[in-house]
């Protein structure tokens, strides 16, 4: 999937008839998982280079969707889809942006613990991540099953750019602590593949790392966070150590994940912070601190903001 190219006009007028000024429960109305969504009925979502996109780079960002968290995929639909691509075109931190978005719960305690869409490049994109079903619940137990997404991209995607040695960009996005994992049992029933044994929350990343840039957004001032802050972000750096991000603003979210694409492209960290405007450049600065850089020819080094 992933012919076409995002439009900031097809934006404007979807967006005005389907997402603008409406609450979450108005945008999102499904009331259980869509087959079409579901990875346990998924063989494979493919990313492919196209004459729209000859170097498609594929793009997951994939959104606890759990109590309050919710309220991310709403303003992924209010505007934050089309600042993403569109920064992602004029910045270019990557080529051709295919986007999945993920939709992530609990799966000791939700009926879809993972929905994903496929990767698009278009207006096709806003309808998909519309009809995903916003359950709202989570386990009360201190985590969720980011792991799950992991899992998806490591098992679940083929892409050129991985044909060609390009590796993707997998982003999620949460308030809470990642569940140590996930049980045979549990990978079996969420994602439809059998395993021999249980994987760990650092099993189901390294298989990840095989292909995508790995991070974590943690948005610490939200949620979970709020009173958890610490144990959240210690949690993630377990397995995440230079790629768990603190973002202390929502808003600046798309944002955050264009400038960390720049980042690990090679740009300087306080570069990158600075070409934002008003308080965004702030939010990004602090995002960005300790974050790794790839600089061609140059291997890695740590940038600071």
């Amino acid at each position: 999937m992933g012919s076409g190219r995002w439009d900031a006009n097809d934006w404007a007028s979807y967006a005005s008839t389907n997402t603008t000024g409406k609450t979450t429960s108005q945008i999102f109305q499904a009331t259980r998982i869509d087959d079409q969504f579901d990875p346990a009925k998924i063989a494979r979502r493919e990313s492919r280079n196209s004459a729209d996109n000859p170097r498609a780079t594929p793009v997951i960002i994939a959104s606890d969707v759990t109590g309050s968290m919710g309220m991310i995929a709403t303003k992924l639909m209010q505007d934050g889809l089309n600042v993403l691509v569109k920064e992602i075109y004029d910045r270019k931190p990557v080529s051709d942006p295919h986007i999945l978005v993920a939709a992530v719960g609990d799966a000791w305690s939700d009926r879809a613990p993972l929905q994903v869409t496929q990767f698009e490049a278009d207006i096709r994109l806003a309808d998909q991540v519309r009809s995903l079903w916003v359950e709202g619940n989570g386990g009360g137990n201190d985590g969720e099953s980011y792991a799950a997404a992991h899992l998806f991209a490591a098992l679940k995607t083929e892409t050129d750019a991985a044909a060609e040695g390009r590796k993707g960009f997998l982003f999620t996005v949460g308030d809470e602590p990642n569940h140590d994992g996930m049980t045979a049992a549990q990978i079996e029933r969420v994602l439809g593949v059998k395993v021999e044994r249980d994987l760990s929350a650092a099993d189901c990343v390294a298989m990840a790392e095989r292909h995508w840039h790995v991070f974590h957004i943690a948005l610490v001032n939200e949620g979970y966070c709020q009173h958890g802050r610490r144990e959240v972000l210690e949690n993630w750096r377990r397995i995440l150590p230079e790629r768990t991000i603190a973002l202390e603003d929502v808003n600046a979210l798309a944002e955050t994940v264009v400038s960390l694409m720049q980042v690990t492209a090679g740009a300087r960290a306080a570069d990158v912070a600075a070409s934002w405007s008003g308080s965004t450049s702030l939010v990004v600065a602090n995002a960005l601190k300790g974050v790794p850089a790839v600089a061609a020819n140059r291997g890695l080094r740590r940038l600071s903001a």
